[in-house]
């Protein structure tokens, strides 16, 4: 059993084919839930949740908007099984490459994460560029062996993960906090698309400077493992 979780803000025209592709994706599973975490869309996101007929489809509602790794947290925290998926509620991400990172996962018990590497990025070139620029800043800094932990899709142990100390932008450095406590990581190159619809709700080189600021608490948090 596991739990996807999706943080989503303002996906009205994305959430729903999102979903289907999600369900087809895991038609050979039996037992999961989707963790859909609405960050206060001020769009019709959350009547479009509330009308869908999926009995794996579990909505968690923040009253204000807290960004995405608050409600990536909050998601996993809420979250009834041990084994976590995360994936984006822009339908860049592809669901049906859920199913390779679960055989790979289930396989090796050593291996706690396993993270998606995209190819053939379909983002704007300045995204691109600032996303491998920040990348190769992290990886130097950090040694976390991803050349991309920005890619959503990912999967790993939720009890790992709520033991790290939570800070906001949390989620693009899990590579680096798994590895920086002893565990097993593992990188599988995964389908990358277009966004069918809407914009993207995080600007690049605020991204680019804030990520520098948070490769510090990284390895602060990292040094002062044994501590916590």
């Amino acid at each position: 059993m596991f739990s996807i979780v999706v943080p989503i803000f303002n996906e009205s025209e994305n959430i729903k084919f999102l979903l289907e592709e999600i369900k087809e994706s895991l038609n050979q599973y039996k037992s999961y839930e989707i963790v859909v975490v609405n960050d206060a869309s001020t769009d019709d996101t959350l009547e479009i949740l509330k009308s869908e007929k999926n009995k794996f489809l579990k909505i968690i509602n923040n009253n204000t908007n807290n960004g995405q790794s608050y409600s990536i947290h909050k998601g996993i925290k809420n979250a009834s099984n041990k084994i976590i998926i995360t994936i984006d509620g822009d339908g860049q991400n592809d669901p049906a490459d859920i199913p390779k990172l679960l055989d790979i996962y289930n396989s090796n018990k050593n291996i706690k994460l396993i993270g998606g590497i995209r190819i053939k990025r379909q983002d704007s070139y300045i995204k691109i560029i600032s996303s491998k620029l920040a990348n190769s800043i992290r990886s130097k800094i950090l040694d976390d062996q991803c050349k991309d932990t920005g890619c959503s899709l990912k999967i790993f142990d939720k009890d790992i993960f709520l033991n790290f100390p939570y800070f906001n932008g949390i989620h693009r450095f899990l590579p680096a906090l798994f590895k920086g406590y002893g565990y097993t990581t593992k990188f599988v190159e995964v389908n990358h698309r277009k966004r069918k619809y809407g914009v993207s709700k995080y600007g690049t080189m605020n991204r680019l400077f804030i990520g520098i600021r948070d490769i510090l608490i990284v390895k602060k948090i990292i040094k002062n493992k044994n501590l916590i």
